[in-house]
């Protein structure tokens, strides 16, 4: 793959002509030393690449000296796409979040296949319109705890000067930002009326992910290391700058714990600050009887809510005439220290709405995108006006955009293909499948675009194209295979042939993985899959030498003509070589084909010849008479059958000389001799064919069997005379 040359550590791809932003760099952590001599680039599963570094190899005179280095090189792998927002996501972390997403996935998918069936004539009735924007609120917010909850560690002793929230154990991710924003403007009915608190509750949750330096989140962060050695933080310049970010954005909380750390609630100071701690005071009060157009509010968090406009529009006017009276207020005079004077009434400003101080106070385009939402434009009901207003706060505070900054631009363009495009761009395809249902939640003409069935793709729609990529993403992974088919079930255009090609091509040598496959098909129903699954099993534990697990799998599979051609296998060699240990050799394999398989009674054969090999054991272990006689019964039983094979014959006779020559007397009557004399006779005949094939006996077989007949014969006849 062609790429800027770069050093050893990291690796740049071209950038695409015309293109504003810089190409991304993936760092290499192979942990080699420099010099790298060279670097082969490779495909992996998914969106991962294979990087190979090699080191040079040491010369001839230097060898002795480089010793300690190291020789050959380093395999690693890079992620592309979403690096800076989700690098902290593991492997382990991904598979998680396949294996329980797919839960929620398919039990909204199969209430929308319930609610299918009450439609009435064209449209589903109006409860299930009315209703189905909280069944997939639902979904939302079980993928949303999937993605995880914020784990806050607390230290045992509080220490008053932290006025950040605890540091979370494991740093929030990109993928739950977005989700979260898509499910504010798409799913959520009940927040439109309360839509720049939500925002607002957003940003204090996720600020840190837009940028490392140019956020509230980051001031803070600085201001948060400094004010533990501050001595007297209203002389910082900082502290300030920090109290109108925070301010700027809603937190609330934040601003009134950094007013208490003002020098004048210090009991021990010397000056008399009565007046200007008072003044700090007011504000820490207006800013805790801040309205705010809300159903309620968490724990620890400041102001006032309201539920209805009305008495919201009350409540604000009576509350701004307090924050104007106090900025108006003779008691500014009696405040001797100027920056505390200037940064309260800065504070003021910003709770006014003045569009100045809080686009002074904000670093990033979004946060000043939300303070207007918050304090100049409080009754903002859904998208009207937002993306004139986006792009305002983008000119006046450029940023470096991220995944999700551009998400949100693409919602305020109300183009849902955009949001998809976007979110595969910075997220992966995880989030493009599972937000389809997001965007679809609550507009017929988003329903209407993304399902439209698309003649470009094959007959596929946009949404389902966006499945297709990422059934593919967890087919590629032997872990997250078996997640594919809910996804390829629900592609009602390409999704049941992809998922039949899936399991055809699933490794048929590991018995459970087999089993698995097995159980997907029976899911969905897919018989004659099943069967030709389990005929490939069937064939690689035979050529594999597993007979027995061979044959296990061609019985499943009722593959009638297979067994036989086993048995026609068997036949051939038990026919080839029938001395005891050969015998044995195939004695299981025939109890596993049993009686039931073709080829003209071969099978029920062997089964008989079994059981006259068994009696002659007996005999030979001490058998009594009745032993022997059963042992002769069998033989004439099989010498009469005509299934009985010919090549068999002088076999069955040679091992019954023993009860030919039987010292108590003769087991053979003399029509039952003739009989086995008239097929020896035939066999005799038989071995003139250039075709015959008689075993691998003695040379002097048939007249040793001969030789026995004869002897019986003339014991009959002088015992019937």
């Amino acid at each position: 793959m062609p790429g800027i040359p770069s050093d050893s550590s990291s690796l740049i791809p071209f950038a695409l002509e015309g293109s504003s932003q810089p190409p991304p760099v993936y760092p290499l952590q192979h942990g080699l030393r420099a010099p790298i001599h060279r670097i082969h680039i490779s495909w992996s599963r998914g969106n991962l690449l294979n990087v190979t570094c090699l080191r040079p190899p040491p010369d001839q005179q230097e060898e002795m000296a480089r010793e300690d280095d190291e020789i050959g090189g380093k395999a690693v792998e890079v992620l592309l796409g979403g690096a800076i927002l989700e690098g902290n996501i593991g492997e382990h972390k991904r598979r998680r979040i396949a294996y329980e997403s797919v839960k929620s996935y398919a039990f909204l998918h199969d209430k929308k296949i319930s609610l299918a069936k009450m439609e009435t004539g064209d449209n589903l009735s109006a409860p299930a319109l009315t209703y189905w924007w909280q069944y997939t609120l639902e979904y939302s917010k079980s993928i949303r705890d999937i993605l995880g909850n914020a784990r806050l560690h607390r230290p045992l002793i509080e220490d008053p000067k932290n006025f950040l929230k605890p540091e979370e154990v494991e740093q929030p991710i990109g993928t739950k930002a977005a989700w979260e924003l898509m499910e504010i403007f798409y799913v959520d009915m009940q927040l439109l009326s309360w839509l720049p608190e939500r925002l607002v509750d957003w940003l204090e949750g996720y600020d840190s992910l837009l940028s490392k330096t140019e956020t509230v989140h980051s001031k803070l962060a600085i201001l948060q290391r400094k004010v533990t050695s501050m001595r007297v933080v209203e002389d910082e310049p900082g502290y300030w700058n920090g109290l109108a970010a925070a301010l700027a954005v809603g937190w609330l909380d934040v601003v009134a714990k950094l007013l208490r750390l003002h020098g004048s609630y210090d009991p021990d100071q010397f000056d008399k600050r009565e007046t200007e701690n008072g003044l700090v005071e007011a504000v820490v009060l207006l800013v805790s009887e801040m309205p705010r157009m809300r159903p309620n509010l968490p724990n620890g968090k400041l102001g006032i809510c309201y539920q209805t406009k009305h008495d919201y529009i009350k409540g604000l006017e009576k509350w701004r005439v307090k924050v104007s009276g106090l900025e108006s207020s003779p008691f500014w005079v009696h405040c001797n220290h100027r920056p505390t004077r200037d940064g309260l009434i800065n504070l003021l400003h910003i709770l006014l709405g003045d569009a100045k101080h809080i686009a002074d106070a904000t670093s990033h385009w979004l946060e000043l995108f939300i303070s207007h939402l918050l304090y100049i434009r409080p009754l903002t009901n859904g998208l009207e006006g937002m993306g004139n207003l986006a792009e305002k706060c983008m000119n006046l505070k450029p940023s470096a955009n991220n995944g999700l900054t551009s998400l949100l631009a693409g919602i305020l363009s109300e183009n849902p293909e955009i949001v998809l495009a976007d979110c595969l761009k910075a997220f992966g395809p995880w989030i493009v499948a599972h937000a389809v249902d997001l965007l679809t939640a609550n507009s017929e003409y988003t329903d209407g675009l993304l399902n439209e069935e698309r003649y470009q793709l094959g007959g596929a729609s946009i949404g389902e194209l966006y499945m297709l990529v990422y059934a593919q993403a967890l087919a590629s992974h032997p872990l997250t295979w078996q997640v594919a088919p809910a996804y390829l079930s629900t592609c009602l255009n390409q999704g049941r042939g992809l998922l039949e090609i899936l399991l055809l091509r699933q490794p048929v040598q590991n018995y459970r993985v087999v089993l698995k496959t097995l159980e997907i098909c029976h899911l969905y129903e897919l018989g004659n899959i099943s069967t030709h699954i389990m005929k490939m099993a069937g064939m690689y534990q035979w050529k594999h030498g597993h007979k027995g697990l061979g044959i296990y799998w061609f019985q499943q599979s009722r593959d009638k003509t297979r067994l036989s051609q086993i048995a026609h296998k068997l036949f051939d060699n038990i026919g080839k070589s029938l001395s005891d240990d050969s015998f044995k050799q195939w004695e299981g394999l025939m109890e596993l084909l049993g009686s039931d398989v073709g080829i003209a009674g071969g099978l029920e054969f062997l089964h008989k010849y079994r059981e006259f090999k068994r009696s002659l054991q007996q005999i030979v272990n001490g058998g009594t008479v009745e032993a022997a006689k059963k042992s002769t019964e069998l033989l004439v039983q099989l010498m009469r059958n005509p299934s009985t094979p010919q090549r068999f014959w002088l076999p069955l006779l040679l091992d019954s000389v023993k009860l030919l020559e039987w010292r108590s007397g003769p087991l053979l009557g003399v029509s039952e001799t003739n009989l086995l004399l008239g097929k020896l006779q035939e066999l005799s005949m038989a071995k003139l064919r250039p075709d015959f094939h008689g075993g691998e006996l003695k040379p002097n077989a048939l007249g040793d069997v001969r030789l026995a007949l004869a002897k019986n014969l003339g014991r009959a006849i002088l015992e019937e005379s």
